[in-house]
């Protein structure tokens, strides 16, 4: 049932900006005429060629229904161990409290349901959810066991180029080898030689799997790099922590007043794990849920995009802790609510299934019937959809942040509150057009007035929700 509402609640259009510019590559990689980070590593290549795919057969509506359905698939991954719980749940009466917030948890963070690469990253840690346990706590090596293991090692060379959190997959490994030493320990068993042989040999195996890539190397320090970035270590990588919104902590995000009700619901339930956690621990019956659940919330508690890492664990942690266990069975009353409350949502948006208010769908089309001199500015969340649907018109900046300097972005935020630094480098740089948003992620306000406001710059298109601008180069050049 939970699965089932996760996949409901995950139909919605495409909100995420980001999943353009993953478009946009699945069909080539797509370089902005601004400089770029080196080396570069498309550690997103595979989910780009699996979306790309479904997105050609049957466009947003298509890719949507593919999301929904892997949604519900990574939380029947989750709540797969606890199937004979879930099957005796059936035939008693529903407890309301469990239920409520199973159900209600879903319904709040519905729209962290995206889709991207981390969706690839929580299936394929579904699957070693449901695997790696039954691998290492295996009583005797058979054939079987060795298919298994091959079959993880597999699925982790895959997760190599889905996404940079492929580490969690061996970091997953380790957690699942300690809490099988741990148990062996508390009950003094002695584990041969030839298990543990094959238990640190499984782990080195699943680290090792970056270097059966070409980028070899590069792959295996990506994770460092993306952690830098997320959580500001380096100086150098302080501005992105601090400035991408899914970057910051749930805690910066509540006293910015921003996003009030998730973040409140999304820092007590990870209050909530870290004690389950840290009693367990103290109380010596620390096992491999409390180790996931620490770890996961303080993930969550770091960035607010790693919440989607916490829930699935949480909503497990739901059936084993809470003393009364039927959880999984949905008030009938409860249940049409939120479903009512969903296709209410739903109405919000067309049949298109792509969020227009996010991206500049109309704007874009105009801008690739009326070419312009000189090269485009466009504001970040922009990019990849402007790269995907105009591949003709280079783009100044996407959702690649990892690709830029952090010096390169830092002065791209300024522009917003300097409008004559954006002049000087306009016309260094011979930009020629710019697009900004006028509503959603509207940090430009103060840049547009002041271009409005200037001779050689023109408005040549405005919506409800986007501006496009022209910069006459001829007026500049005769008035000099």
């Amino acid at each position: 049932m939970v699965a089932f509402a996760a996949a409901l609640f995950s139909v919605f259009p495409l909100t995420d900006t980001d999943i353009w510019w993953h478009l946009a590559c699945a069909r080539e990689w797509v370089q902005t005429w601004t400089p770029s980070r080196s080396p570069v590593v498309n550690v997103h290549e595979y989910f780009q060629r699996v979306v790309g795919f479904v997105y050609g057969i049957g466009g947003a509506p298509l890719l949507v229904a593919f999301k929904a359905l892997l949604w519900g698939v990574v939380f029947a991954l989750f709540l797969l161990p606890q199937r004979k719980l879930c099957a005796e749940s059936l035939s008693k009466p529903a407890a309301l409290a469990g239920a409520a917030l199973a159900t209600l948890v879903l319904f709040i963070f519905r729209y962290h349901f995206e889709i991207r690469p981390v969706l690839f990253s929580l299936l394929f840690l579904g699957i070693y959810w449901n695997l790696l346990p039954h691998i290492f706590r295996a009583s005797h090596l058979k054939p079987r066991t060795y298919f298994l293991l091959l079959f993880v090692l597999v699925v982790q060379w895959l997760w190599c180029k889905c996404q940079g959190l492929y580490i969690l997959g061996p970091l997953f490994a380790v957690a699942v080898l300690v809490s099988v030493w741990l148990d062996a320990w508390r009950l003094k068993i002695k584990l041969p030689k030839r298990f543990r042989f094959f238990h640190v040999a499984s782990v080195l195996a699943l680290f090792a799997m970056p270097f059966l890539h070409g980028e070899g190397l590069n792959l295996f320090l990506y994770p460092f790099g993306l952690l830098d970035r997320l959580v500001g270590m380096s100086p150098s990588a302080a501005v992105f922590a601090s400035e991408i919104a899914e970057n910051r902590s749930p805690l910066t995000l509540l006293m910015a007043g921003e996003n009030v009700l998730e973040c409140v619901v999304m820092i007590a339930l990870c209050i909530v794990a870290l004690v389950i956690a840290v009693w367990n621990a103290l109380k010596g019956r620390l096992g491999l849920i409390h180790i996931c659940l620490f770890a996961t919330a303080v993930l969550a508690l770091i960035a607010e995009r790693n919440f989607v890492l916490f829930m699935p664990v949480f909503l497990y942690g739901l059936v084993t802790f809470v003393p009364n266990r039927q959880l999984l069975v949905v008030p009938t009353c409860l249940l049409f609510f939120l479903l009512g409350l969903w296709v209410r949502s739903l109405l919000m948006y067309d049949s298109s299934m792509i969020a227009f208010q996010r991206v500049p769908v109309e704007a874009a089309a105009w801008m690739a019937s009326h070419p312009h001199e000189g090269r485009l500015f466009n504001d970040d969340r922009a990019g990849g959809y402007l790269a995907f649907v105009n591949p003709d018109d280079p783009i100044y900046i996407d959702g690649r942040f990892i690709l830029k300097t952090a010096d390169f972005f830092e002065r791209y935020l300024l522009y917003a509150d300097d409008p004559a630094l954006f002049l000087r480098d306009a016309d260094s740089l011979q930009v020629g057009r710019a697009i900004f948003p006028l509503r959603y992620y509207a940090r430009w306000g103060q840049l547009v007035s002041a271009l409005e406001q200037q001779k050689d710059w023109e408005v040549v298109y405005r919506d409800s929700l986007y501006i496009v601008l022209n910069h006459n180069f001829r007026n500049l050049v005769s008035e000099r």
